[in-house]
């Protein structure tokens, strides 16, 4: 009984993993997969595993503490680039080549990034509105 009821948990869990595998908006296979688009904004990390792109359009989520995160690397930002608010965590200027999804706000894959001067961040008029200097 034991095993029938261990052989039983394991097909659900493989089958339950792979319906959501199958059902992530990008995924190989998946229907309406999304591709990838340049958003340019603010790079918020402001704790531990909590990050997210400010663009002109909305938040969005890269990763929660704890929670989802978004595959691939973050922005790579030089001391000049970079300004601290908690320890070594903060924000930057960045553009970064994405897999979104719109419903969520979600970045479901970072294909590229890479950090810009402040100075553009800081002159886009549509990007004020997020507080950071």
């Amino acid at each position: 009984m034991k095993a029938v009821t261990l052989r039983l948990l394991c097909v659900g869990f493989m089958t339950l993993a792979a319906a959501l595998l199958a059902g992530r908006p990008g995924a190989a296979g998946a229907r309406g997969a999304v591709a990838a688009e340049t958003r340019c904004g603010w790079f918020s990390n402001p704790t531990p595993a909590n990050a997210s792109l400010h663009d002109r359009d909305d938040e969005w989520i890269i990763g929660t503490q704890g929670g989802q995160q978004a595959e691939g690397d973050w922005p790579s930002f030089g001391p000049k680039q970079w300004v601290e608010t908690n320890g070594h965590y903060g924000y930057g200027c960045a553009c970064m080549s994405v897999e979104i999804d719109r419903a969520s706000g979600r970045v479901l894959e970072i294909k590229s990034a890479r950090a810009r001067p402040l100075s553009v961040c800081r002159r886009d008029k549509a990007l004020k509105r997020w507080g950071f200097k």
